[in-house]
């Protein structure tokens, strides 16, 4: 054993990165190493406060360290990784998959070592991490995401206080948060019991009759379930007010991102069959025309892509793709693309990587809004789903899109759905000609052929003898 150990030691990997430090940070506590030969203690902790990362980052540049790769649970890696960057030097934020240690090797530093040694071997890539004032934006709509999230939770209580007092409003109007619904709330909760005069709140929009209104409003008020509904709406409402302020952030740090070169002055024509609708749960500006000025190309016109999931690919990516070398890359960083793990010689298994990024999940969601779209996505879905089964076609056309989406934002040129007909068109004509070109003692030569007339043309255009 002794002389096995002796060898691996011995086969030590090439030193790319001299210059490289390693980090493993906790919540209490962080330990940095640096290469042995740069200080009598090449291993230190320190403290999370902002004092001591700001020795880290002195001690660093004491040691000529000019890059350093970091571990990290939750979002303890924030503070440090942005002190770093502002001294100049080099930050990776790596994956956890990707350093993990050898058997015998779980302490913290032991770990930091064993990330400086893979560091300074160059065995470590950085995870992706877009530009600060995209990281603003994104910091800001997962807030706002989650403010509606929390007021959705306010909603489902309103709605357990009405059924509570057998108010069946949910039956005869689709949102009670719209417009009718708050007018209803607010006379009730005004002391207001008939329910003639409360139907005759709804918007002329509503498509229930006034009297099935009126019965529904018939209900079994009391005092408990009504002083909750009063709680719940205030909630509500009050989240409304901090997801307003939220949206004035966002378009203020809009207002901060540079026009792209290929932005038109006027929005292009949309092809979408439907016209462009605002969402209730969209920013209160015009978000459409600032994600086209930003991005250089309309990606709303793309099927299943919102204005809503086109500004998740901005906070969250940007405008800058060039981190990606082509489409695969992109789709490979999105877990949208089956991972072959191979061992001996033999394909253990086929399918995509569980990770969890909101750019794929927004895709996800978009691609199970094409299950009825009357266009060419709609079409691959569907035909996707027939093959493969539901699952395997929402992710199938995720993929799809997220190949659209990058040639867009590369080329920024407008989406243009004629272009999936011509290619495949011109792959199955190419299939038909490889099939025509089979020599006679291939495996398709057992089955008889029908001999075609000189001019019998097949549905793709070729001719087959």
């Amino acid at each position: 054993m002794a002389d096995k150990r002796r060898k691996r030691a011995a086969a030590s990997l090439h030193i790319l990165q001299p210059d490289a430090a390693g980090a493993d940070i906790g919540a209490e506590g962080i330990f940095v190493a640096v290469p042995p030969d740069r200080d009598d203690k090449p291993v230190r902790r320190f403290p999370t406060f902002t004092c001591d990362l700001h020795r880290i980052a002195d001690w660093l540049q004491q040691c000529g360290i000019r890059s350093i790769a970091m571990e990290s649970t939750s979002v303890y890696w924030i503070p440090l990784h942005q002190i770093l960057e502002e001294r100049g030097l080099e930050v990776y934020l790596v994956n956890a998959q990707y350093v993990k240690n050898v058997p015998g090797r779980k302490t913290d530093v032991s770990d930091c070592q064993w990330i400086q040694y893979l560091h300074s071997v160059g065995l470590l890539r950085a995870s992706f991490r877009p530009p600060a004032a995209i990281c603003a934006i994104r910091s800001h709509w997962r807030h706002r995401e989650n403010l509606i999230q929390m007021g959705a939770q306010h909603v489902r209580h309103m709605q357990k206080a009405l059924d509570q007092m057998n108010l069946q409003i949910h039956h005869v109007l689709s949102d009670i948060t719209g417009v009718s619904g708050q007018r209803i709330l607010d006379a009730i909760l005004e002391g207001d019991r008939d329910p003639v005069k409360l139907a005759q709140l709804c918007h002329g929009g509503v498509k229930s009759s006034q009297e099935r209104i009126a019965k529904a409003l018939e209900g079994d008020y009391r005092p408990e379930h009504l002083f909750a509904l009063k709680e719940s709406l205030t909630g509500y409402r009050s989240y409304q007010k901090m997801i307003a302020n939220v949206d004035k952030e966002i378009e203020a740090n809009f207002k901060g991102l540079p026009t792209a070169d290929q932005a038109k002055a006027e929005l292009r024509e949309r092809t979408k069959k439907w016209p462009y609708q605002r969402q209730h749960y969209e920013p209160a500006f015009n978000l459409r025309k600032e994600l086209c000025r930003i991005f250089g190309v309309d990606l709303t016109n793309v099927p299943g892509i919102s204005a809503v999931t086109a500004h998740t690919i901005l906070s969250e990516i940007g405008t800058d793709l060039s981190q990606f070398r082509n489409a695969s890359t992109f789709a490979s960083w999105l877990g949208l693309c089956p991972e072959k793990q191979i061992r001996g010689g033999k394909a253990l298994y086929v399918r995509t990587r569980a990770v969890k990024n909101r750019v794929a999940l927004a895709l996800r969601l978009a691609a199970h809004s094409l299950h009825h779209a009357d266009n060419y996505l709609g079409e691959f879905f569907r035909r996707m789903k027939r093959r493969l089964g539901p699952a395997q076609a929402i992710t199938a056309t995720a993929h799809k899109l997220a190949r659209i989406i990058f040639h867009l934002l590369k080329t920024h040129q407008p989406y243009d759905d004629t272009v999936f007909p011509k290619h495949e068109y011109a792959q199955k004509r190419a299939e038909t000609r490889a099939f025509a070109a089979k020599p006679p003692n291939s495996d398709f030569s057992s089955y008889p052929r029908r001999q075609n007339r000189p001019d019998e043309i097949c549905s793709l255009g070729v001719h087959v003898n």
